[in-house]
């Protein structure tokens, strides 16, 4: 006997909603939508996995970085005399001081760079504006300046300063932003200042970085789409212009497309170093030759420990260890991603943005570099790739989203250095 259903009740089959029209259910958009809030992570209340996912992250690069320089430098270093562990004991100590520096922004409030952003501008562009005057070349970059023994980058130190100074210009004229000159001005001339004197230097890559730290800005503090396309229309067309008004820039570009360049010399090859680099990768197979087993560190491979590093992890390490920074790399965006969309001040928003696209772009391109996806450039891997002004200013980075992912928690969930103390209980006497 089949039982049919009274006025008043509903099937059990029709208690299910039907999809709205153009939905798919579970298919792919729908999963794509649940990937991308959960990475986003808005549905899920703020707790302190960001924060160490990001020290944990910034931490392990770090100390991959430092290994990685030792492996990497140790042989070219004993062949023109020198100590094998000075360059991985330099990087130890920056790395060291890096970390203490990144621990101190991470407890404090980052409106003091707010206050500061200002007069931290003026004190770059005037290190830049020594370097073409006072600085030390190198491969064709002059980029260095030797103050007290220590040699530093000033064109590193922008990359952190432009983040806040642009945060800070921007968030002032939150309510003007859909008007060009305010927009414009002072980022433009500012951004431009710096752009300018870092290109005197010849360092494309970097000013590349800069232009992106640029469009992260913008972006981030709510720009018009309209304007942002602009914006990346003059970008393009700028880092277009200085690449067909270098002939080294030509030859490598043209060298990457495989095309033929009578103004090159025949006795360059512009596609060397990307080519040993692919060769230490494909020797590295899955699991690797062992640490400390690459053979295109032995004057195979120009810069095998500063810009083309990745290549001797691919050889060392195999896929596997090339997967392991990949990882590390992605986990630490996706843990900033979560900081900016969580921000509710301009300010925050847009700074923590910058240093997302700065780290996680600059990331990019040196690994698309050493697997000739793109032409060489000249960025080194942020946190292993030897360099103590880039580790340090890349620390200092990761402590100013730290500070930001801290300030998000309430008080008794924030990380504290050292554990709460729980407190005494005494026991009555009977």
């Amino acid at each position: 006997m089949v039982s049919t259903p009274t006025r008043g009740t509903i099937p059990r089959a029709s208690k299910r909603p039907s999809p709205p029209p153009g939905h798919d259910g579970g298919g792919l958009r729908s999963r794509l939508r649940r990937l991308w809030d959960y990475i986003e992570g808005k549905d899920k209340a703020p707790n302190s996995s960001t924060y160490y996912l990001i020290l944990g992250c910034a931490v392990a690069l770090t100390a991959i970085g430092v290994m990685m320089v030792l492996s990497a430098s140790s042989v070219e270093a004993i062949s023109v005399g020198k100590s094998p562990y000075g360059d991985a004991l330099k990087q130890a100590m920056f790395g060291v001081f890096g970390l203490i520096a990144m621990y101190v922004i991470s407890r404090t409030n980052v409106i003091w760079m707010k206050k500061l952003s200002w007069w931290a501008m003026g004190v770059v562009i005037m290190l830049l504006a020594l370097v073409p005057v006072l600085g030390r070349s190198a491969l064709g970059n002059q980029n260095w300046l030797d103050i007290g023994g220590i040699s530093i980058q000033p064109s590193e130190i922008s990359k952190l300063v432009l983040c806040v100074w642009i945060a800070a210009v921007l968030a002032r004229k939150e309510k003007y932003l859909n008007r060009w000159m305010h927009v414009m001005i002072p980022v433009f001339p500012g951004a431009g200042a710096v752009l300018g004197l870092i290109l005197v230097g010849n360092d494309l890559g970097t000013a590349i970085v800069v232009m992106s730290i640029v469009a992260a800005g913008l972006y981030f503090a709510g720009v018009p789409g309209r304007m942002l396309a602009i914006v990346a229309a003059i970008g393009a067309i700028g880092a277009t212009a200085m690449t067909l008004i270098s002939p080294n820039r030509m030859c490598r570009v043209t060298a990457w497309l495989g095309m033929a360049n009578p103004s090159c010399t025949a006795d360059s090859d512009f596609t060397y170093q990307s080519t040993n680099g692919m060769y230490g990768l494909a020797q590295g197979s899955w699991t690797g030759l062992g640490l400390g087993q690459s053979r295109q560190k032995y004057n195979w491979l120009p810069e095998a420990h500063n810009d083309f590093i990745f290549a001797i992890i691919g050889e060392e390490l195999g896929l596997v260890g090339t997967v392991v920074v990949l990882v590390l790399f992605a986990i630490l965006g996706i843990a900033i991603f979560r900081v900016v969309v969580r921000q509710t001040d301009p300010f925050q928003r847009t700074l923590a943005g910058g240093i997302m696209v700065w780290l996680l772009g600059q990331a990019n391109m040196n690994m698309a570099v050493v697997t000739q996806l793109l032409p060489v450039i000249g960025v080194p891997l942020p946190f292993i790739s030897a360099g103590g002004s880039a580790l340090v200013m890349s620390l200092c980075g990761v402590g100013v989203v730290l500070s930001l992912a801290r300030s998000q928690l309430p008080p008794q969930e924030r990380p504290r250095f050292l554990p709460r103390r729980s407190p005494k209980t005494t026991r009555k006497r009977t």
